[in-house]
């Protein structure tokens, strides 16, 4: 299985290019192109500027050797989906973001649900839902146009109607696209009590078409590295492997620089790139 790991081009993205062939050496095989900010967003400018960054990402990724193996659609924090205008601004604004993800050369983008009650209640939960279905059944079509695959996530939100694995799976099912597909977050599948190794199973090979791969205390989203945490990853590798999939094993974590020397640093990037490996391979 290959591996993968964020990198989140945000500040300046033709320095942070510099980077790619540091990824390679560690060892990982493909990026998770983590631009999810709803302003400052490389999606977002002028079309020319935006198509010439992309395609100079894509060259340079390709000449580390590095697959661009999914994106992150934007979304704001906190969340602003209450009212229709806000709804179509992040609609445009996903639009925008697959045919990007496209022009990246990748075919699958990570989307959150859209919440139009915030991130910790959901008192209308038919109303979320209609709203949910709306969006993205509309935005599928245009993920089918742009050649792009929308992987849904879950979420650490337990009052959601949209957070658990079951519940990503039914909407998914709902939405009955090939186009249309689960993203599953470990630490997410932690916060709400769900074995992510279970996860893997009831979602299957058919619809589990990526990862996000990280740890936590089973309390909040902390983005811990792997074996830090409270998760089974014999468990989760192993179901995995049960199931087939072929997809990326992506970390969405990274180790911090503070208080590390830069051979410290490297050696603990390294590591964590082996552990990668070892998760996804057995």
């Amino acid at each position: 299985m290959r591996t993968g790991i964020q990198w989140c081009p945000e500040a300046d993205i033709e320095e942070k290019i510099k980077e790619l062939p540091v990824i390679k050496s560690l060892g990982y095989d493909c990026i998770d192109f983590q631009s999810f900010c709803h302003t400052e967003n490389v999606f977002f400018g002028e079309p020319a500027e935006v198509s010439r960054l992309l395609k100079t990402v894509r060259k340079a990724a390709e000449d580390a050797g590095l697959s661009i193996s999914q994106t992150h659609g934007p979304w704001r924090w906190p969340p602003q989906d209450a009212t229709k205008e806000d709804r179509d601004e992040r609609y445009e604004k996903m639009v925008r973001s697959l045919y990007g993800t496209a022009e990246l050369g990748c075919n699958d983008m990570v989307i959150h649900p859209i919440m139009p009650f915030g991130d910790h209640q959901n008192p209308h939960p038919d109303e979320f839902m209609e709203m949910n279905l709306q969006f993205f059944t509309r935005l599928t079509e245009e993920a089918v146009k742009a050649g792009v695959v929308i992987d849904f996530e879950n979420m650490p939100m337990p009052a959601l109607t949209l957070a658990t694995p079951a519940q990503i799976l039914g909407f998914v099912k709902a939405i009955d696209s090939p186009n249309f597909r689960v993203c599953l977050d470990t630490g997410h599948c932690s916060v709400t009590k769900s074995d992510p190794a279970g996860a893997v199973r009831l979602i299957g090979k058919e619809y589990l078409r990526v990862l996000h791969v990280h740890d936590n205390d089973g309390r909040g989203d902390f983005h811990w590295l792997p074996e830090t945490g409270v998760i089974d990853w014999a468990e989760f590798s192993k179901a995995l492997n049960d199931i087939g999939y072929e997809g990326v094993f992506s970390l969405e974590t990274d180790v911090k620089p503070a208080g590390l020397t830069e051979k410290e640093y490297l050696e603990k990037r390294k590591e964590l790139a082996r552990t990668a490996y070892r998760l996804a391979n057995g």
